[in-house]
C-alpha cells in the first residue's frame, strides 16, 4: 500500500503548514512543520488495538486504544491522565466520551451528520463546540470552532486516501486520536507563530510588507516636481514609439535606496503634461501658483456664517415639553399579589429527591471501573 499523506494547515489559508501525517497500514507518523517526528502511532489488527509510542523510544508505549463492537477504550500510561471511554450510541450515529472509565462523567458527544461530525462539550447546554466538515470534492476536512459557520481552526488536505473513510465511527476515533492536540502543543504552536511575526517585524522595522519594493525613480526637472513638458511626457502603453504624435519617454534617474520618500510605481504616478491648444483634455498642474496668492484669494472669498434656526427658539420653549411630562412610574401588577400567595406554590411542592442510578452501583464496582458479574 502506498503511503498516504495528510497535510494540516492553520486556518483556512493553505500557506503555513502546522503538521504532516504519514498514514500507512502499519501506523501513523505525525511530523511538525520542520519534519520532526512528534508522535508515533502503530496499528495491531490482530488485537484490534492502536498504540501511541514514544518517538525517541519506539518500544515505549504511552497510550493504548482498544476497539470493540461498542466503541473504544483509551488506556493512558502517563501519570495524571485518567482513562477515557468512547461508546457508540443511537445505532452508531453518536459517540459519547466519558472521563474516568465506563461510569465516568460525560465529557463530550460526537454526532454524525451527512456532511460531517459535530462535537458538543458537556455543560454547554447543547451548543456545538467544534465541527468536522468532510469535503470529498476538495479532499479536505475543515475543522471549525463554534458551529458549522464558525471560524476555521484547521484545514486537513488528503492525498491518496478517501476523505469519507474517516466518516465511519471506528475510523473517526482513530482520526480523532492522532489529530488531537494537547495543551502543550497548542501553546508551542502559538509561540512559534509569535516568533515568526517578531522575526519578520525586526528584519524590516518601520516598513510595511505591502509596500512597493522596487527601485525608486524621479524626473530630472528641478523647477516643479511633476511638471513635464509635452516633449518629455511619459510614454503611455497605448501609444506606439514609431508614431510621430507620440511623446518621447521621460529620462528617469534612481534615487538613493536609503531615501525615506514615498514608494511609487512610475507608470501609475507619472505626472500630467501641460495643457496645450492641441491637447485641451490634459489638466494643468497648479505647482506654479504661489502660496501667498492662493491664501489671499481664499481670504477674500470667506463669508460670515449665518445663525441657525435653533438660535431663534427661546430656552423656555425648548425645555417646556420635558418639564410638562408626567414622570411618575406606575406600580406593576406583581405589587398587587400578596407575599403569601407568591410563595405558596413553592411550599406545596414535594421536594423529596429520588435516589440516582449511581447509588445502585457497588463501591467495588466503582473502584475497579468494571461491571461485576
Amino acid at each position: 500500500m502506498t503511503e498516504s499523506v495528510i497535510t494540516e494547515f492553520a486556518g483556512s489559508q493553505r500557506e503555513s503548514i502546522s503538521r504532516i501525517y504519514r498514514y500507512d497500514v502499519s501506523g501513523v507518523r505525525v511530523l511538525d512543520s520542520h519534519d520532526h517526528i512528534r508522535r508515533l502511532y502503530r496499528f495491531d489488527p490482530s488485537s484490534s488495538t492502536m498504540t501511541e509510542n514514544d518517538p525517541a523510544q519506539p518500544g515505549k508505549i504511552l497510550r493504548r486504544f482498544a476497539f470493540d463492537n461498542f466503541g473504544m477504550l483509551e488506556e493512558s500510561f502517563s501519570f495524571g491522565h485518567p482513562p477515557r471511554t468512547f461508546r457508540f450510541e443511537s445505532g452508531g450515529r453518536q459517540i459519547v466520551m466519558r472521563e474516568g472509565g465506563n461510569y465516568g462523567a460525560v465529557g463530550k458527544m460526537f454526532s454524525f451528520e451527512r456532511n460531517g461530525v459535530s462535537e458538543t462539550a458537556f455543560g454547554r447546554n447543547g451548543e456545538i463546540e467544534r465541527v468536522y466538515i468532510f469535503d470529498p470534492e476538495k479532499e479536505t476536512i475543515i475543522i471549525r470552532s463554534g458551529g458549522w459557520y464558525g471560524s476555521v481552526e484547521r484545514t486537513l488536505v488528503f492525498e491518496r486516501i478517501d476523505v469519507f473513510v474517516f466518516h465511519e465511527p471506528e475510523a473517526f476515533l482513530q482520526f480523532l486520536m492522532f489529530t488531537e492536540k494537547s495543551a502543550r502543543e497548542v501553546e508551542a504552536d502559538i509561540d512559534e507563530q509569535v516568533a515568526k511575526i517578531r522575526s519578520t517585524s525586526s528584519a524590516a522595522p518601520g516598513r510595511s510588507r505591502y509596500a512597493y519594493t522596487g527601485t525608486r525613480h524621479t524626473s530630472d526637472l528641478d523647477e516643479c516636481p511633476g511638471e513635464i513638458t509635452p516633449s518629455r511626457s511619459p510614454l503611455r502603453p497605448a501609444l506606439r514609439s514609431d508614431d510621430h504624435h507620440s511623446p518621447s519617454p521621460v529620462r528617469l534617474k534612481a534615487k538613493d535606496p536609503s531615501d525615506t520618500g514615498i514608494d511609487f510605481i512610475p507608470d501609475s504616478d507619472s505626472s500630467f503634461p501641460q495643457a496645450s491648444a492641441g491637447n485641451p483634455m490634459v489638466r494643468e498642474r497648479n505647482c506654479g501658483v504661489q502660496f501667498e496668492k492662493g491664501r489671499q484669494s481664499a481670504a477674500v472669498e470667506k463669508k460670515d456664517l449665518s445663525e441657525g434656526r435653533s438660535a431663534r427658539i427661546p430656552l423656555e420653549e425648548r425645555f417646556r415639553s420635558s418639564r410638562e411630562e408626567d414622570r411618575t412610574l406606575s406600580g406593576g401588577r406583581s405589587a398587587q399579589i400578596p407575599l403569601e400567595e407568591r410563595f405558596q406554590s413553592s411550599r406545596d411542592e414535594d421536594r423529596t429527591l429520588s435516589e440516582g442510578k449511581s447509588s445502585l452501583i457497588s463501591y467495588e464496582e466503582r473502584k475497579s471501573g468494571r461491571r461485576q458479574q
